[in-house]
């Protein structure tokens, strides 16, 4: 059993319906009381309890915490129902190469994000820029789940997610259903000189050595976000917004040139 804190990663867990409890309440301030009755509209139990029980459970808290499952991946560490890759790609239809409809779709590979706060922080960006699915390798990146929930603001509770052992495959498995795949690299081409319409993957590499060898071989190309600064490379988690708008910039451009 782990304790969500902060206010929005609570709002966000029971709003999406997930199963946990009981919210437990030390100081019944008004966020405190909204979460509570939220809590209770969503049939989780509400449990009143000493501030020095509630130091001891979860020593962050701000007077307030939900209580969840101890996590056996990402994906149930935030309560998504399990689904595979397979049927995430199933669920697309056909690509277009193969008379199916053009359904666009757009997947985050995430490769050795060891960080949790990073993790967290990738996971508000894919929820503001609409990402389909992100995919990790299980038992090799963030864990944390409290931690993850409160970075990602309640973002972890919404967002798709799936584990595979064996990253490559899964990059093969989205090129078989048409998507193009996009490392990032300092050394790679302007993402803005890239076509990242249609089904597109984009694959992020770990905190220290980046993306490894055997899936930087799986990616189409490899793309970079142009720099003038000082520093060798952006945090990982600022790449991710930066990469995801640049994704969504070029759809909606798109969509007003349809018209």
């Amino acid at each position: 059993m782990i304790y969500l804190t902060g206010f929005h990663a609570i709002e966000e867990h029971l709003k999406s319906g997930r199963a946990a409890g009981p919210f437990l309440m030390a100081r019944p301030g008004p966020r405190a009381r909204e979460l509570a009755a939220l809590a209770l509209e969503r049939k989780i139990r509400v449990d009143r309890v000493g501030t020095h029980d509630l130091d001891r459970l979860a020593p962050d808290h701000r007077g307030v915490a939900l209580a969840v499952e101890e996590p056996g991946g990402p994906a149930s560490d935030r309560g998504l129902p399990d689904r595979s890759l397979e049927e995430f790609i199933a669920s697309l239809g056909s690509p277009p190469s193969e008379g199916g409809p053009a359904r666009d779709a757009l997947v985050l590979i995430l490769d050795e994000i060891t960080d949790p706060h990073n993790y967290g922080a990738i996971l508000r960006s894919c929820d503001q820029f609409g990402v389909d699915l992100v995919v990790s390798r299980d038992r090799r990146n963030a864990k944390h789940a409290a931690v993850i929930a409160q970075t990602s603001a309640g973002a972890a509770a919404w967002v798709p997610a799936v584990e595979t052992a064996n990253l490559p495959r899964a990059a093969r498995l989205l090129k078989d259903a048409g998507f193009w795949i996009y490392g990032a690299d300092m050394k790679g081409e302007a993402l803005y000189k890239k076509d990242l319409r249609g089904r597109t993957a984009i694959v992020l590499g770990g905190e220290g050595g980046g993306v490894s060898r055997l899936l930087r071989e799986s990616c189409d190309a490899m793309i970079a976000i142009p720099s003038g600064g000082k520093i060798d490379s952006l945090n990982v988690s600022v790449a991710a917004g930066v990469l995801l708008y640049e994704v969504i910039r070029q759809r909606a451009a798109a969509r007003r040139g349809s018209k």
